[in-house]
Parts: structure tokens; sequence; C-alpha cells
């Protein structure tokens, strides 16, 4: 396990071991901070469509320029 993985599971430990109360105040103080909740955000977005497909970021810029009539 690398350290990051390895200081991350720590920290998952303790949050886990607060009370509810405890967890939704951390996580409140967490989302409170702009830069903090994008990345939050886009964890979540990347955990949610892991399963999709993908496609080449070209591709989808040309598809979307033609589709704006800019193609």
């Amino acid at each position: 396990m690398k350290a990051v993985e390895s200081r991350a599971e720590i920290y998952l430990m303790a949050l886990q071991s607060l009370s509810k109360a405890e967890r939704e105040a951390v996580i409140a103080r967490l989302l409170e901070d702009a830069k903090l909740r994008e990345d939050i955000l886009d964890l979540m977005t990347m955990q949610q469509r892991q399963g999709e497909l993908s496609r080449p970021f070209r591709e989808y810029l040309t598809e979307t320029r033609k589709r704006a009539g800019k193609g």
C-alpha cells in the first residue's frame, strides 16, 4: 500500500469512528471550502461514471461543435 493510500485509510477509519453528528459536521466543513467541494464532486462523478464507455476528447469536441453549428 502506498503512503497516500495508507494515510487515506487512517483518515477514513478516524471519520468512521465518529458519531453521526460528528461525521456530518466534518463533511459539512469540508464542503464549505469551494476547492474541496469541487474536488469531492469531481471524485463522486468519476466514481458514478466509472462503468461508462469512454471516447477521445477530440471526438467529443468535434461532435459538440457540429451540434452547435460551428463545425
